[in-house]
Formats: structure tokens, C-alpha cells, sequence
């Protein structure tokens, strides 16, 4: 427990959170107490009987604990067009992590930007038009895309990374794609590279995966960057202070599972920078990630800083009719509607003899190796108007059609042309192979694992997975059977302190004088994960899913509240975070952070 001594006269605060059950992001138990804010900052947390405040929120049986932390985010074009980043911000998310995977916006000259647009648009499912038509372009140096970012208001505090296929592009042009950097690609990626971090770049993202590819189908240009390459970029890196690489990779095309995290140990070894590998159970080669794991406790062992990039639940994609895809996208049939909108393809779907034409008919050949599986009927499940995420095998779309006697494709069209929002189907790809997700739970107690993976912002028509927070709090701590559960201190830690430490972000994530006054109030009993949904409110009317839970009370970003009950409150205290914070001193003589560690789960 961290205290403040509060004894003596009358304190004056700006807000004080009173008689909550705090959770205070060290991995501590809870206990019941009160938390003052004073400015941007938190200034007391204890038995603050003493202190006044204008403001108070009576949190009593409610959960107090820092704001959450998401260091896996795609938000680079949405931080220009927009002052909300949602769904994030309505999960408890107070600090999001941008420049992900290696892709974003910056830097970039004006002959690049449609090569940029397109990575974005291939890679993340952020459609084209909403990028041009949202984007200003009023910078060319990453220096200059910060600035931007901060000249606007937001909900939330914002962090990024410098996207290696942005500097790649900005120092290879057309190159980029094909070719080895030279002596004077690397001397340029390295100026800019410390241009950057001295600018307030966290670090680094990159990405070595097949699975990333461009609108246009060509593969991410950092695919095949030499050691040299990342060495020099790691290097500039370490010489402005450090700071964290994260690299998207995949363990096949040559690539072992040993050979590339003895990449990652080499780099972290000889730089002293931390790497971050995303990690998840892939249903192709569901064992993999246990050798991972072990790698990388290996690597870490001998000297290296690497940590597995996990999530808590099933990755995979959501499919509808007015999402990017369904069971029945490749039905000559529907193709054939494919140019009416939304409205007036569901009109004609209802037409018996269309239906029954689109149900029985045989699909095109996929033009995508993801779309092979829209007909993978034991791999998907119907959502809900109340999601499950870990839903039964038995509970499959295949197995409950052969129970009543269907074809599963007459089930699944039934589902997907119901109105409201439980009218999509989950098709998960990742962390599922073995019908449960006990390799998620293994991955989230590693010790060489953090939080991640959210991809918030991107994946607009198949993904939502911003809502990860919402699912660990309900799933893992509340309504999985008890012997199988997580505690409330560990999951806390996890999502606040943990991601920030990991991210070099260490002002934040605790609940302790002098820390960050990023704040929830949840009431964890009400709490609960709404359908995703699908909104047309990006630039130029473009789509996205849009998931919003109940059950946050208050979430205080800067020590404002931003939302209350789930709502916007209209304050936009957000601040563009440059580079990595230290740790407060202590403010009272009393406060020893130093050991503050996560408890067992």
C-alpha cells in the first residue's frame, strides 16, 4: 500500500476520488481509501480525511486504479482527423502507443504519400478514401507529424513510435521495396532516426511478417531489412537515451523461430534497447508460441531485453454484411450487389429465391488467401448481443446447424440478415486452436510477457479488439469459474503499470503522489462488453466497428474527466507524450517505488 501522511492540517486538492477500493497498478491487494488531484498530478492517496477538494466522486464500492495503458494501437491517421480515439478511450484507456508494426505517417515527402496511404490501408483495413480525405499533410519530418498531433486536442495522453517503412520509404523512395539500404541509406536513416527521438519518439516499430502487405498486394518494405539496418537504427536509438523496438515478425519463408529472436537478443544485447515481439497461439502451428516463450526466457537470461506482446483473448475477425467480409462475399450472386449500398443489398437478400440462390450457390475462387476460410463453418460462432469470446466447439455455427438439421450456410446467412447489432459472426484466427483459451491465459502469467495487440484504430472492418481491457476485467476476473480466474491486483498492474514500464513511460500507471492523474472509477459488477457494432463515421462516411462497454463510472485523463458513465464529458485534456518519462520522486519522504512489482495472478 502506498500512503500519504495526512495528518496534520487541511490539504487542498483540485478532485478528490473518495472511499474507493483501490487498486493502485503495483500489484499490492486492494484497499479502501481516498485519492487527491491537484493539477495534472496526483498529490495524496491514503486516508485523506483532512483534505478538500471543489470536486469529489464518491467511489464507494467502486474500483479505483490508475488508467490503462495500450502500447499497441493504430490511431496515426485518426490523431489528425479526430479528438476522440474511440473505441480505446470508452475501455479505460487513458495512453495510447502509436507507430505500430512499422507502418504510419511520417516521415514522408509528398511524391511517398500514396505508397504510405496504400501500406496503411493494406496492412491495417483502413480504407483509402478515409485516409486521403482525412489526413492534412502539413508535415514532412516525423518532428513536424508530432507537432500536428499536439496542436489538436484529444481524450487521450498519445505516444509513438517511429514506423520503419515510413523512414524506409523517406530514405529509399521506390527502392524501398526491393533493395538492401546502402552506406548513405543507413547514414540518412540514422539522422533521422535521432531526429526523431529527439523529437519524443518512444522508440522504434517495424515489421519482418508476409502477412503485412500493401493494398496492391506487395509485401510491407521492411520485410527483408538486413541486420545491418536495424543495428544502425537501434544504435541511434541508444546514443539519444533508448528506448523500446517493437518488431511484427513470423516464423516461417525461412524465418526460424530461433534465428529471429536471436536477431532480437543481438539487438537488444549490443544497444541495451528493450524489443517487443508480438506474440499469439496461430492455428496453423498452434504449439509455436511455446518455443517462443521459451526463447525469449532464454535470450533474457543471457542478458537480453525482450518481451512477448500477448492479448487476452481470441484474435480473429468479425464478419457481416456490412463488414469487409462474410460466408457469403464470394457468392456470385451477391457480387453481383456488390455496387448498391448497405440498405438496398439487405433489401434484395431478403427476397426468398435470392437468398436461397445466394445459400446454395458455389463461391468464387478466393483472391485471398484469408477469404478461403469464409466458409470455415466449425470455425465460426455467432456473437451475440452479449459477446463470447471464448465460445464452446460445440456451439459452432457447423455444429448447431447439424443439430436442427440445416445446411450451416442457411444458419449463418439467418444470423448475419437479423437486425440490430447481434448480427455478426466470430471467425477467430488466433489463440483458439484448441477450443478454449488457456494458451492466452499461459502467455498473460509469463513473466516475459506484456499486454498489447489491440491494433485500436485499425482493422476497421473485420477487427475489434480495442476492447481487450473490458474482456480481461469480465472474463479472466469475474466470470470465469473460480480456480481458473485472475486476481484483480495482477490484471490492474498488467494493463496500467506493467505496459507502462515496459514502454518507458514510468510516470504513469500507479495510483502514488506525484504520478500521472490518469484515472478510473469502475464499478466492476455492472461492468460488461456491449456487440460491436458498425458505424460510417470516419472521413468520407467511411466504416468501422465501434464496441462500447458499461460500467465505467469515471475516467480521468490529466486529472479531468473525460467520460462518466460511458459518456463524453467534452474535456479534452489529452497531451502528446514526447519521449520517456522517469519515475516521480518521492513527494513526501514516505514513498519507495523502487521494488513495486506485479503479484502472482
Amino acid at each position: 500500500m502506498i500512503m500519504s501522511d495526512s495528518s496534520f492540517s487541511t490539504q487542498h486538492a483540485d478532485l478528490i476520488v473518495r472511499g474507493g477500493t483501490i487498486l493502485d497498478g503495483s500489484g499490492s491487494a486492494e484497499w479502501v481509501g481516498d485519492v487527491a488531484v491537484r493539477g495534472e498530478e496526483i498529490v495524496a492517496v491514503g486516508q485523506l480525511n483532512d483534505w478538500v477538494a471543489p470536486t469529489e466522486i464518491d467511489a464507494t464500492g467502486l474500483l479505483v486504479t490508475p488508467g490503462f495503458v495500450d502500447i499497441h494501437t493504430h490511431y496515426d491517421g485518426q490523431v489528425i482527423w479526430e479528438e476522440r480515439l474511440v473505441p480505446s478511450s470508452l475501455h479505460g484507456v487513458t495512453t495510447v502507443v502509436l507507430g505500430n508494426c512499422g507502418v504510419g505517417f511520417a516521415p514522408c515527402r509528398e511524391e511517398d504519400r500514396d505508397r504510405l496511404v496504400n501500406l496503411m490501408e493494406g496492412i491495417e483495413d483502413i480504407p483509402e478514401i478515409v485516409i486521403t480525405e482525412g489526413l492534412t499533410w502539413e508535415w514532412e519530418s516525423y518532428p513536424e507529424y508530432l507537432d500536428c498531433i499536439e496542436a489538436r486536442p484529444h481524450d487521450l495522453n498519445i505516444a509513438s513510435l517511429l514506423p520503419h517503412s515510413a523512414l524506409r520509404v523517406f530514405a529509399m523512395g521506390e527502392r524501398a521495396a526491393t533493395d538492401a539500404a546502402t552506406p548513405e541509406d543507413l547514414a540518412l536513416m540514422d539522422r533521422v532516426t535521432r531526429e526523431a527521438m529527439a523529437a519524443g519518439a518512444l522508440g522504434f516499430g517495424t515489421s519482418r511478417t508476409i502477412f503485412h502487405r500493401s493494398s496492391d498486394g506487395n509485401c510491407v518494405p521492411t520485410l527483408s531489412a538486413e541486420e545491418a539496418e536495424l543495428m544502425t537504427i537501434a544504435t541511434a536509438m541508444k546514443d539519444c537515451g533508448g528506448g523500446v523496438m517493437e518488431i511484427a515478425t513470423t516464423y516461417d519463408e525461412g524465418k526460424s523461430i530461433v534465428q529471429e529472436l536471436a536477431l532480437m537478443e543481438r539487438l537488444s544485447c549490443e544497444t541495451g534497447q528493450t524489443v517487443m515481439a508480438p506474440t499469439v497461439q496461430i492455428h496453423s502451428n498452434p504449439r509455436d508460441w511455446q518455443q517462443v516463450l521459451q526463447e525469449i526466457a532464454a535470450a533474457n537470461a543471457r542478458g537480453a531485453r525482450i518481451l512477448g506482446q500477448v492479448t487476452p483473448r481470441g484474435v480473429g475477425m468479425l464478419l457481416g454484411l456490412d463488414l469487409s467480409m462474410h460466408p457469403f462475399s464470394l457468392s456470385p450472386t451477391y457480387l453481383a450487389m456488390e455496387h448498391l449500398t448497405p440498405t438496398e443489398r439487405k433489401t434484395k437478400l431478403r427476397d426468398p429465391a435470392i437468398a436461397q440462390q445466394v445459400i446454395q450457390e458455389t463461391p468464387i475462387d478466393p483472391p485471398q488467401p484469408i477469404m478461403a476460410q469464409l466458409r470455415d463453418f466449425a470455425n465460426m460462432f455467432e456473437m451475440g448481443a452479449v459477446p463470447n469470446y471464448e465460445p464452446a466447439p460445440d456451439d459452432s455455427i457447423a455444429a448447431r446447424a447439424q443439430r436442427i438439421g440445416i445446411p450451416p450456410e442457411a444458419l449463418a446467412f439467418d444470423i448475419l440478415m437479423r437486425d440490430g447489432k447481434a448480427n455478426t459472426i466470430f471467425m477467430p484466427f488466433s489463440n483458439y486452436a484448441d477450443g478454449n483459451l488457456d494458451a492466452a491465459l499461459t502467455m498473460l502469467k509469463d513473466p516475459n510477457c506484456v499486454l498489447g495487440l489491440g491494433d485500436g484504430g485499425a482493422h476497421c472492418g473485420v477487427i475489434c479488439d480495442a476492447s481487450y481491457p473490458t474482456f480481461l476485467l469480465t472474463h479472466w476476473v469475474r466470470d470465469r469459474p473460480k480456480g481458473e480466474r485472475l486476481s484483480l491486483p495482477f490484471v490492474i498492474n498488467a494493463l496500467s503499470h506493467a505496459t507502462a514500464t515496459a514502454a518507458g513511460l514510468e510516470d504513469r500507471g500507479l495510483l502514488a503522489p506525484g504520478f500521472r492523474a490518469d484515472i478510473n472509477v469502475i464499478d466492476h459488477d455492472a461492468l460488461m462488453l456491449e456487440a460491436p457494432e458498425v458505424k460510417f463515421d470516419l472521413p468520407a462516411g467511411g466504416r468501422r466497428l465501434f464496441q462500447k462497454a458499461n460500467g465505467y463510472v469515471a475516467t480521468l485523463v490529466n486529472g479531468q474527466v473525460v467520460y462518466r458513465q460511458g459518456e463524453a464529458t467534452g474535456a479534452l485534456p489529452g497531451k502528446l507524450v514526447r519521449g520517456r518519462q522517469p519515475r516521480p520522486e518521492a513527494t513526501d519522504g514516505k514513498l519507495h517505488l523502487s521494488d513495486v512489482l506485479a503479484v502472482p495472478a
